[in-house]
């Protein structure tokens, strides 16, 4: 969830990104295998990642001279958008040395702060030259994920994102994914460097507060799906949806959803979020918590579409071998509670918060899962909040709100906690570290070796209270009934048939 009637920026090295391909630096992907799984186990798939465009050298192709310093351009060599994308060289990069990236089995780690790099943006790779597609309709998705030193005002995020797979290659964009381009998000941000080959140098404006980063006068957009924004303190799953499919470039205040046309853009920025303490429980992630952030978690996403149409987005949790239901809501205006996001969650939510409803507007979860099963790139990051201090995500938002009333509580952390100087200089030791990134069918991809916890009764391999809610004891439509060591009841509500997916999972439909 990104912050209201504001654009989030991410803080970017000095020398950023490019479409022509330099020879100064040698460009070799760490290597990050995943896994993919059914009911029958799971095969590995020999991914690795690549670093986002933005963060690379950008250079004279001729020369070593800089295209772009601080948050200038040169303008010899970048007159205009065209000139700039056919003198300019895009470079490969020192992973470790100069970003703090790093790889370890199926483990990557992401440091926040590296000698003069602040933060980074990594994308999963197929292969050398195209991003991996994740298809996730009716499907899952798990890591485990260690923010144990992640503190208040940064944001170790995993997200999908619809890009170009082969990153928008074009006669101007000759580095393609092989060097991490072709972003866009919900956000439709302004501060890419390059958009679609061509440099976004109209109407540059370096950040204010940002010495490395500026906007230009085109934004990228795209539908996003949030699986994982989070520091310890804090964490929210957010879809964000588009009216458009795949990357589309906005050249306009009203298109892009700049300013106080934040609502009327051809993005949700605001997304349908469930952040746990935001929707009123303020025990259940954290360190000590439920779900404790001192230590290792598998995260766990389900993307329920039994007829091919995105009706629910679960989450649940496994923490020393035990599944965690995700938390219940405790929000009047949210009845009866739930534990995931429907549309009918969503609507109550922003009734309940006030807050305007892009998310219907520009289709909901059926859009979602539109682009779900269109394909989507996995993007994995660490940053800091130039704009609103991240205070959206682990604080009071807005700042000055008044805390009794509801979704105005985000998190713990104070108001001041997220300054950037403050935040990089007395945090710039902090990391978050993604590993064993897996997906395929619903209840294929983690494993318990105890009884589920949480507020609500579950089986082994998915949560048994579903957004929307029970009564009666009868089991819900789209929860689990069923499966492989599933103990619970196997009674769907009238109207619905407990129907077996694979044999770990079954669901009422």
């Amino acid at each position: 969830m990104f912050p209201t009637a504001v654009l989030t920026t991410l803080c970017l090295l000095a020398v950023v990104s490019a479409q022509q391909v330099g020879t100064q630096v040698a460009e070799n992907h760490p290597p990050l295998p995943a896994q993919t799984c059914t009911a029958s186990g799971c095969t590995t798939v020999q991914s690795s990642v690549v670093l986002d465009g933005n963060w690379r050298w950008l250079h004279a192709t001729n020369s070593t001279t800089n295209c772009y310093t601080g948050n200038t351009w040169d303008t010899t060599l970048c007159p205009d958008p065209t000139t700039c994308a056919n003198n300019c060289a895009l470079d490969g990069a020192d992973y470790s040395g100069t970003y703090g990236i790093t790889t370890s089995g199926n483990a990557l780690t992401l440091k926040f702060v590296t000698g003069a790099n602040i933060g980074s943006r990594v994308y999963l790779m197929a292969n050398a030259t195209s991003y991996q597609p994740l298809k996730l309709l009716n499907q899952e998705f798990s890591f485990d994920v260690d923010m144990s030193n992640l503190g208040c005002g940064l944001n170790g995020a995993l997200y999908l994102s619809e890009m170009p797979m082969d990153g928008g290659l074009t006669t101007t964009n000759k580095a393609g994914a092989k060097y991490g381009t072709g972003y866009c998000d919900s956000q439709c941000p302004h501060d890419l460097k390059f958009i679609k080959g061509l440099a976004n140098i109209v109407n540059w404006t370096g950040a204010a507060t940002d010495p490395n980063s500026g906007s230009g006068s085109l934004g990228t957009c795209c539908n996003e799906m949030d699986i994982w924004e989070a520091n310890k303190n804090a964490a929210a799953y957010t879809p964000h949806v588009c009216s458009t499919a795949g990357l589309t470039v906005c050249n306009s205040t009203t298109q892009c959803g700049d300013g106080d046309d934040r609502d009327m853009g051809i993005c949700d920025k605001d997304g349908c979020d469930f952040n746990s303490f935001r929707m009123g429980d303020q025990t259940f992630l954290g360190p000590g918590k439920t779900v404790d952030t001192n230590s290792k978690f598998t995260v766990v996403t389900q993307f329920v579409a039994p007829s091919g149409t995105l009706t629910a987005i679960n989450r649940l949790y496994v923490q020393n071998g035990k599944v965690i239901n995700n938390s219940m809501t405790d929000i009047a205006g949210i009845s009866p509670a739930v534990n995931g996001i429907t549309d009918t969650f969503c609507n109550a939510q922003k009734s309940a918060f006030g807050d305007s409803n892009s998310f219907e507007r520009l289709g909901g979860l059926a859009a979602m899962g539109q682009a779900l099963g269109r394909g989507m790139v996995l993007a994995l990051s660490v940053w800091d909040d130039h704009t609103a201090g991240m205070y959206w995500l682990d604080s009071t938002y807005p700042t000055d709100g008044d805390v009794t009333q509801p979704g105005v509580l985000r998190g713990p952390c104070s108001t001041t906690s997220g300054d950037p100087k403050t935040v990089e200089s007395s945090e710039g030791s902090n990391q978050v570290i993604f590993s064993n990134i897996k997906w395929g069918s619903i209840g294929s991809t983690y494993s318990t070796t105890g009884q589920p916890t949480g507020t609500s009764s579950s089986g082994n391999t998915g949560p048994t209270q579903p957004p929307g809610g029970g009564s009666g004891g009868s089991i819900p439509q789209y929860q689990q009934c069923g499966g492989l060591q599933w103990t619970g009841s196997g009674t769907c509500v009238s109207g619905t048939t407990c129907t077996v997916l694979n044999p770990y999972y079954s669901q009422c439909l």
